[in-house]
């Protein structure tokens, strides 16, 4: 195959989504993982329904990323049939009900933790050598709404993720992959509409628009 090849975690929805659209209508395959299959089958009818010439094409995956077994079987596949990525896009988070920091359910916390810190350790693991392999890039997504009150459990499981991704930046920075940290503009989506409940929408960046500039920088 001569077409690049793309995963993207998270991307039944927002940011995710758009990129997930975005790159296959510039011509990448995807392999677009989510749980919400009915997200990911809506992903696949709009890209299949701009018909644009040279587009590329979509695998979709409906699969959790906090099921380990499925993650490296998912990236054992991509390794055997394709021999590696070009571009991974880490999108897939948790954002709990929002509380008060001293009044945090503790199974609230634990999926958070499940969600955004230990499962994007373990991807990590998993996806390296995919990166490696083609001279690829990761890229992940800070979120100053993270840092919003009422909102301990996605902060501190989100910061921790970030920690992680700079870390690995930093340890890769000789030998790869290339590890991007980008902060996107605010865009409508479900999570901002969380923390922000009632905000007008009309302002924030369409999350088609924030992919492509965010795809600019692989």
């Amino acid at each position: 195959m001569t077409e690049k090849l793309a995963l993207i975690t998270g991307a039944s929805r927002g940011l995710g989504a758009a990129m997930a659209e975005q790159l296959a209508l510039r011509g990448w395959h995807v392999v677009a993982v989510a749980r919400t299959v009915g997200g990911l089958e809506e992903l696949d009818d709009r890209v299949k329904q701009a018909r644009l010439p040279g587009a590329g094409s979509l695998t979709l995956a409906p699969m959790d990323v906090t099921n380990e077994d499925a993650m490296r079987h998912l990236c054992r596949s991509l390794h055997d049939r394709w021999g590696g990525l070009q571009f991974w896009a880490h999108t897939a988070v948790h954002a709990t009900a929002l509380a008060p920091a001293p009044s945090i359910d503790m199974k609230d916390l634990d999926k958070s933790i499940a969600a955004n810190l230990r499962a994007t350790a373990f991807l990590i693991t998993m996806v390296d050598p995919l990166l490696r392999a083609k001279t690829g890039t990761a890229m992940f997504f800070d979120d100053p709404v993270a840092g919003q009150k009422f909102g301990a459990a996605y902060g501190a499981s989100k910061a921790g993720q970030i920690a992680l991704a700079r870390n690995w930046q930093a340890e890769a920075q000789r030998i790869g992959p290339r590890v991007l940290v980008e902060t996107p503009r605010p865009m409508p989506t479900a999570v901002r509409a969380r923390f922000y409940p009632g905000e007008d929408r009309a302002p924030l960046t369409a999350p088609r628009d924030e992919a492509a500039r965010l795809i600019a920088l692989i």
